[in-house]
């Protein structure tokens, strides 16, 4: 069934075909351009970093935020967008609020040029309400899509995993503090849940999205076959790598506090404030919706247990190289 389904969308996926995506040269990025390809697709990629190293070597454009012009050029012809740009957290460098701004001119970029569906990568349970600016800026993006008038559809992922250790930043750094760590706090009850899910499921995900011909808008709750709760991940993760820690509820400011210190070693942050409270909130889970991926983090941490969290992923690292 798989093998039919591959050859469908190799089908759909004429090699005259173009698609752009955002962030290439990252993480989500770069496995739904292999996606593409491996489906006979051709790929533009979109980036912050041109000069950057490109490995796979695809053609790629920079993101021209102050031209706008010159950003419509560069998606002419292109049959449909995959956007995963963001930024995971404030700073004096750049924002949520700024990528939101720069979000809506690579929209109207994209209407302007012809393109004829968007994808879009969110997050689970957007909030133009909410006081956290990395959910409330989701959702005014997505509410950006619904009066573009160019058909969509939008991903709400909660955490990513794979495809190698260190290549998402969550799961392993949570096995690198058990590795690392003789006891493990987490802020609050640890009760707040997570449905995290296969990077290669979510390519997947966007690939079939910008496939579609039917002109119609999609929402997808793009989470994985498992729910864990936060200490449960830990209890799993410990289990898995052989580094069963005691887990301990702590206020929030001493998880928070225990996290800086541990960026500061590490040149990193480790975590913020208001990534803590989204967590508390419960906003990476959604209550009663299927899975959309199939491969479960219990069988890929089992998988690749002899090196999962034995290095640390450093964010402000990886931002430097992609």
């Amino acid at each position: 069934m798989e093998n039919r389904e591959n050859e469908v969308r190799r089908n759909e996926c004429g090699s005259s075909d173009v698609f752009a995506v955002t962030g290439i040269l990252g993480y989500s990025g770069r496995y739904m351009a292999r996606e593409i390809e491996r489906l006979s697709g051709r790929v533009l990629g979109l980036t912050n970093s041109p000069d950057k190293p490109n490995p796979d070597g695809w053609r790629l454009c920079p993101l021209c935020w102050d031209d706008p012009d010159s950003l419509a050029e560069s998606l002419r012809g292109c049959r449909s967008l995959i956007n995963t740009y963001w930024v995971r957290f404030n700073t004096r460098w750049f924002s949520h609020a700024q990528a939101v701004e720069r979000t809506k001119v690579l929209f109207e970029a994209a209407r302007r040029a012809g393109v004829t569906r968007i994808v879009h990568v969110s997050i689970t349970c957007p909030d133009a309400r909410s006081s956290l600016s990395y959910f409330r800026g989701k959702a005014v993006l997505e509410k950006e899509l619904e009066g573009l008038g160019v058909p969509y559809s939008v991903l709400r992922p909660a955490v990513l995993f794979g495809e190698e250790p260190g290549e998402d930043i969550l799961i392993n750094n949570m096995a690198w503090v058990l590795r690392h760590l003789p006891v493990v706090g987490v802020p609050g009850n640890g009760k707040y849940r997570l449905q995290p899910i296969h990077v290669r499921d979510l390519a997947a995900l966007a690939v079939r999205e910008a496939l579609r011909e039917d002109g119609k808008n999609n929402v997808v709750e793009a989470v994985g076959p498992e729910t864990y709760t936060f200490y449960e991940l830990f209890s799993m993760l410990g289990r898995v790598t052989g580094c069963r820690r005691p887990v301990l509820s702590v206020s929030p400011w001493i998880a928070y506090a225990a996290a800086c210190i541990m960026g500061i070693f590490h040149r990193d942050v480790m975590l913020t404030r208001d990534e803590i409270r989204g967590l508390m909130e419960d906003r990476l889970h959604v209550e009663g919706v299927p899975s959309a991926g199939s491969i479960r983090l219990s069988a890929w941490a089992e998988k690749h247990a002899a090196e999962l969290g034995k290095t640390y992923a450093c964010e402000m690292a990886r931002r430097k190289r992609s």
